[in-house]
């Protein structure tokens, strides 16, 4: 059952599998949505610039035949006639052409965006092989291909039926009309024919784009054990990743723990909590936390702190509220400093009295001041 599950490609591509198929040239493409966009382009490009065209076009057809005698016999005077004439067409075209590729630009790199891939480009074997030309040829996605001219066709077919039917009085009126305004009208409506007949195969660009997001994304599908490879190969294995994490902790353990015995007190639950709190007058601006712990790790703080004669003060409350709220080797938080500071002036009493400077203090207060934020 998991050799079959492993076989199959149910998994969503990774973003590196993504990459990866970008930079091998594998992207989504849309074949229509480009032609869509050229064919606009270009009824477009004709419907703005077509009449600067033609006057262009009249201009150098009436400069040529109407050349003088000296100018057909003098081959460089006509040659500048020849060059003049073609620069009024010049400008035109070149405005047409611009627009036209601006349009083939726009529409190739609408869907998957400006990629190239050498790898891509690089000849291969199995493009040339002629069994593998008829399996496309006879493949799923030349019969996706089929389906979509037969579309196409209809689809341009029932818009020009309908044009016709719409414009065929306006057709049979052009013989009414004089020259050359009738010949203006013909081009225009030509034109604007073209163009909604280009717009036509927006329907199709529409059905195809989704569906080449569709294809694109099922070609890069993955199986759960490539997922899991990529993951190991990216990221590291697993194990490996736990047994370091494992390590770190252990050694920061052990650093926390050889702080232990430069603590001035450690306050515990005192079962479960145990923390060890360092207070240096002439340093730090409050307490630090030089280890905490809890159950067989507060038990350990515990067990080192009587070893080396470190003060060890039962309070609850504040142990528990400092193990929640101050982390290791960083300052205790704000709002606890008046209770911490009535531990650390019992334990420094404590200390005195021990060594015969003081009286014996007084015991400490069982509800201390720690704000209702911070009780745990």
């Amino acid at each position: 059952m998991a050799d079959s599950d492993s076989g199959e490609r149910s998994e969503d591509p990774t973003s590196k599998k993504v990459s990866d198929a970008r930079e091998k040239g594998q992207i989504a493409r849309s074949k229509e949505l480009g032609t869509m966009f050229v064919l606009v382009g270009s009824a477009s490009a004709m419907l703005l610039m077509g009449n600067a065209l033609v006057v262009s076009m009249s201009k150098m057809m009436s400069r040529l035949f109407s050349l003088t005698k000296q100018e057909s016999l003098d081959v460089h005077a006509a040659f500048t006639v020849v060059s003049q004439s073609v620069g009024t067409v010049l400008m035109p075209l070149m405005w047409i052409f611009f627009i036209v590729a601006i349009a083939a630009f726009v529409g190739n790199i609408l869907l998957g965006g400006i990629s190239f891939s050498w790898e891509a480009a690089a000849p291969k074997a199995n493009k040339l092989s002629p069994i593998a030309g008829f399996k496309r040829m006879l493949g799923a996605q030349a019969a996706i291909e089929f389906v979509k001219s037969i579309l196409k066709f209809f689809v341009v077919v029932i818009v020009a039926y309908l044009l016709l039917s719409n414009l065929f009085p306006q057709i049979l009126g052009l013989s009414l009309e004089t020259t050359p305004k009738n010949f203006e009208h013909a081009v225009n409506l030509l034109l604007w024919m073209f163009l909604t007949l280009t717009l036509s195969l927006v329907i199709i660009a529409i059905v195809d784009v989704p569906y080449q997001l569709w294809s694109h994304t099922k070609q890069l599908k993955m199986t759960k054990q490539e997922v899991k490879d990529e993951s190991k190969n990216t990221e590291g294995n697993p194990e490996i990743k736990g047994r370091i994490r494992r390590l770190q902790i252990e050694i920061s353990q052990r650093r926390m723990m050889s702080q232990v015995p430069d603590s001035d007190v450690v306050i515990t639950n005192p079962t479960h909590f145990s923390v060890a709190l360092k207070y240096d007058p002439n340093g730090t601006r409050a307490p630090v936390v030089l280890a905490s712990g809890v159950d067989q790790m507060a038990i350990h703080i515990r067990k080192i702190a009587k070893e080396h004669n470190v003060e060890i003060i039962a309070s609850p409350a504040l142990a528990r509220s400092l193990y929640y709220t101050a982390e290791v080797d960083e300052e205790i938080p704000e709002a606890l400093f008046a209770a911490v500071a009535q531990v650390l002036a019992f334990v420094f009493q404590l200390n005195e009295h021990r060594k015969g400077r003081a009286n014996t203090p007084k015991p400490l207060a069982k509800n201390l001041p720690i704000p209702d934020d911070y009780k745990y």
